[in-house]
């Protein structure tokens, strides 16, 4: 057993990037493959900004301000591939719901609320994550799926701890629409710096069934506080938020293929679902922490 439970702890590194009923949701029965994304080549859908990077950031605060004022929750498929110590892992599929962080008056009236439930690929299927900042002294609760998950324990540990932190570039508190928009424009300010950096605007391009505008920025320099060569952020033309973002390593030599840094998806968003305190209480009938 004690085998078993350190088995389970490494595994449980894998997982750091409402009403109380579950859907049920089968990953081989959703049609979950690799997300669409299609970005149109027709000049005609380019745009080109006036001074590098000034247009997509004022894009990414306008996505920043709306998410803010219009997104108190949603759920999403999330697909998620990351480049962890030279490795690109595989993709995995993850149901996810989230409540977003909200301030008044320089209190925090809603803390960042987040379930995961791993769909696939099988080594993970059936997985189920929850963080609710200020609560569990400030770790996560997870368990393990399938058979295992029969045998090992659920578990709290450190979001940015070693065991959570293996396999992963962020910690779980990272997670999410709006810390992604946050850290865009960390990157992008930085960025803007450099006279070589280039930013293109594709229009119409989609994931899956939703129409978004591509900004594709360009950083041939590699530089010590650049993190990638190029980076795509497809922003949602209706919601107005970013559904899509990958980005790519600087080949090594020219011509050579890109090689994904990260890359993550949301599919089948769904915002202001009604989330409620139970759908991140490990407690919940629907799900499986305690069973």
């Amino acid at each position: 057993m004690q085998y078993q439970r350190r088995q389970f702890l490494t595994a449980m590194g894998a997982v750091a990037a409402g009403g109380s009923a579950l859907p049920a949701i089968a990953a081989e029965n959703n049609g979950l493959v690799e997300p669409v994304h299609r970005v149109a080549n027709s000049s005609a859908g380019v745009l080109h900004a006036a001074k590098p990077l000034d247009r997509a950031l004022q894009m990414a605060r306008e996505a920043l301000d709306s998410c803010r004022a219009n997104i108190n929750d949603y759920t999403a498929i999330l697909v998620k591939r990351e480049n962890v110590g030279g490795t690109i892992g595989e993709q995995e599929f993850m149901y996810t719901k989230i409540r977003n962080r909200k301030v008044a008056s320089g209190r925090v009236v809603q803390p960042l609320s987040v379930y995961i439930q791993f769909l696939k690929p099988t080594t993970v299927k059936g997985r189920e994550v929850i963080y609710v900042e200020g609560q569990n002294n400030g770790n996560l609760v997870a368990h393990e799926g399938g058979f295992k998950g029969k045998f090992l324990p659920t578990v709290t540990i450190p979001p940015d701890g070693m065991l959570a932190m293996r396999g992963q570039r962020y910690p779980m508190t990272e997670v999410g629409i709006e810390n992604l928009i946050v850290k865009l424009i960390e990157r992008g300010e930085t960025a803007r710096k450099y006279p070589d950096v280039t930013c293109e605007f594709r229009r119409n391009a989609r994931v899956k069934d939703r129409v978004c505008t591509v900004l594709q920025v360009t950083q041939p320099t590699r530089r010590p506080e650049l993190i990638f060569y190029q980076a795509q952020i497809f922003i949602d033309d209706q919601l107005k938020v970013p559904v899509r973002y990958v980005a790519y390593d600087w080949p090594r030599r020219a011509g050579d293929p890109l090689q994904v840094i990260e890359e993550y998806t949301y599919l089948n968003l769904k915002t202001n679902v009604g989330l409620t305190d139970a759908d991140f209480d490990p407690r919940n009938q629907a799900y499986s922490f305690y069973s």
